[in-house]
């Protein structure tokens, strides 16, 4: 540091025969307004005649009109008294102290000339680095970095195992040899209070590395590692312990719940484990792991209620769904109702049965749009009121223009809507949609054909002009109806989705069941992107001198 000012000084000899008393600005001003050196020029009065921002910035004077004044006595701190300003003018000797408060500067004034005239004095105030400070810098750059880094890899997702993981897999090979994730296990009912938060009681959700340092061969903890993790939960804050006499060190940070509105910590939900050979953790790497430990808590806080919420909104739509009323014996059924997996919430999807006169039956199959608990109470509604409209045993296309008119101005969301009036007696199936996808007909050569409907607008919209197409349906012909959730997949056409299902081949022989199951299996319904309701429907052939069969009722997964 002495030498790059002396170097400095070097380079502006000529300032030792600048004009310090000159009106107007001088050209060496402009070299030394940017440098990262204070300097200042007084006067032979010891007044300030230029100062650069630095200068300013170190010293505290303000800038404002500073030419003219004398040195404040804060400024007095770093350059000297008047006295000792004097001194200098008067021998000539340059002067090199320590200056400022904490001695966080050095400070050199040197006497201008100019032409054998003394002009004034130059002072120059250098910074010098607080001790440690570019380590706690760094330290402080590295804690910054690998928070951001745990924002974008950490919760990624609402899947509490996947969250484990990713916590795991972002401290492992970043401290230590090992890391792992126990975690208490969730409330088995809703609303129940947590478990107790005890060693025992925690179980392991993710690790990697050389977790042997952690376990046993026959997975139990190692004393380091349960005395660790029982500290950790007690105290709720990280915890140390040699594992392995003394080669290996075990950090075990708790997972927290969020604080409550007093600001007391929250109840542990688990505990993230470190181990390593050798050094022992430092206080910037414990730093790390708390920051990651409560990104992790939080976004597990968040996948278990939204778990709660999404289990809720199940149960509500299962016990609106219901099985669907039981169709005329003559006629067999199988359904099917598949919400989707748990990066989405359950639908409005909704079938039924409705026995009609002279031993028909209509076949329901409609889709709420959206997704949640509102979409699933309109489905229920939707439902109810089909019921009562078909009641009056109107064809296909009016029941829906009836439906569609009652519920217009009433319900919040659009839904499409597929009716079927099966006639076992006539061998007739009359079909109406409401923006509904077709419906599909396995025959008895085993193909699988789609049965031409014109798709109206979708209920709820008030336009009206449903169409009523019939067709022969024979005890060999097994008719599915189905939600847009079996057949259609992101970035594809929806004919090449119907494809897919038109191609599944069936045999007609098949029981109701086994061909349901088949095509959930040929459309890999279980992965659905959306929630999957299907029903099945084939007319019972009629054997004579003997009982009618009971119809094959159908259950929800």
């Amino acid at each position: 540091m002495a030498a790059d000012r002396r170097d400095w000084l070097q380079d502006r000899r000529g300032l030792r025969t600048a004009d310090a008393g000159g009106p107007g600005p001088r050209p060496w001003e402009d070299d030394l307004r940017g440098t990262p050196a204070g300097v200042g020029v007084l006067g032979a009065d010891l007044r300030y005649r230029f100062a650069n921002p630095a200068y300013c910035r170190i010293t505290g004077e303000a800038p404002a009109d500073l030419a003219g004044r004398s040195p404040s006595a804060l400024a007095e701190r770093y350059i000297g008294t008047p006295s000792l300003l004097a001194e200098v003018l008067a021998d000539g000797v340059p002067r090199t102290w320590v200056t400022g408060p904490g001695g966080r500067c050095h400070t050199t004034c040197l006497r201008l000339e100019n032409r054998g005239t003394v002009t004034g004095v130059l002072c120059i105030v250098i910074e010098t680095p607080v001790p440690g400070l570019y380590e706690e810098l760094e330290l402080a750059r590295a804690r910054l970095a690998a928070a951001d880094e745990a924002v974008e890899r950490i919760g990624t997702s609402l899947d509490e195992v996947a969250t484990c993981r990713e916590l795991a897999e972002f401290l492992g090979p970043r401290l230590a040899e090992a890391a792992a994730v126990d975690v208490l296990p969730p409330p088995v009912k809703s609303g129940a209070p947590p478990p107790t938060p005890t060693a025992s009681a925690m179980r392991r959700t993710a690790g990697t590395g050389a977790v042997e340092l952690l376990d046993d061969a026959d997975g139990r903890r190692r004393p380091g590692t349960e005395s660790a993790l029982a500290r950790a939960i007690e105290t709720r804050l990280p915890a140390t312990e040699h594992g392995d006499g003394e080669r290996v060190t075990v950090l075990a940070v708790p997972l927290t719940a969020a604080p409550d509105r007093g600001g007391a910590v929250g109840p542990v939900i688990g505990v993230v484990l470190l181990a390593r050979v050798g050094s022992p953790f430092s206080e910037n790497e414990i730093a790390i792991t708390r920051h990651a430990a409560r990104r992790a808590a939080v976004s597990i806080a968040h996948a278990r209620q939204f778990a709660t919420e999404q289990g809720k909104a199940v149960e509500l739509q299962r016990a609106l769904l219901t099985e669907p009323g039981k169709p005329h014996p003559n006629l067999q059924f199988a359904t099917r109702y598949l919400p989707v997996g748990s990066s989405n919430l359950v639908g409005g999807d909704w079938f039924e049965t409705v026995r009609l006169h002279y031993g028909r039956t209509l076949l329901v199959m409609g889709d709420v749009m959206g997704h949640g608990v509102e979409a699933a109470v309109e489905m229920n509604t939707y439902r109810s009121m089909l019921r009562d409209v078909a009641a009056a045993d109107l064809p296909p296309h009016r029941v829906l223009r009836q439906l569609d008119l009652a519920i217009a101005d009433t319900m919040a969301r659009p839904a499409t809507c597929l009716l079927v009036r099966v006639d076992p007696a006539r061998g007739l199936g009359s079909f109406s949609s409401a923006g509904h996808l077709p419906p599909v007909v396995f025959t008895a050569a085993g193909s699988a054909e789609l049965v031409d409907v014109p798709a109206g607008p979708p209920l709820g919209t008030g336009l009206g002009g449903y169409e009523l197409v019939t067709r022969e349906l024979t005890p060999e012909d097994t008719l599915l109806l189905y939600t847009d959730g079996l057949v259609e997949r992101r970035d594809e056409d929806i004919d090449v989705s119907l494809e897919r299902l038109t191609s599944v081949r069936l045999p007609c022989t098949a029981p109701m069941e086994d061909m349901v199951d088949a095509v959930v299996r040929e459309l890999d319904a279980e992965h659905a992107e959306d929630d999957v309701a299907l029903l099945a429907a084939r007319i019972r052939r009629r054997r004579p001198h003997s009982s009618e069969e009971q119809p094959v009722q159908g259950h929800n997964r």
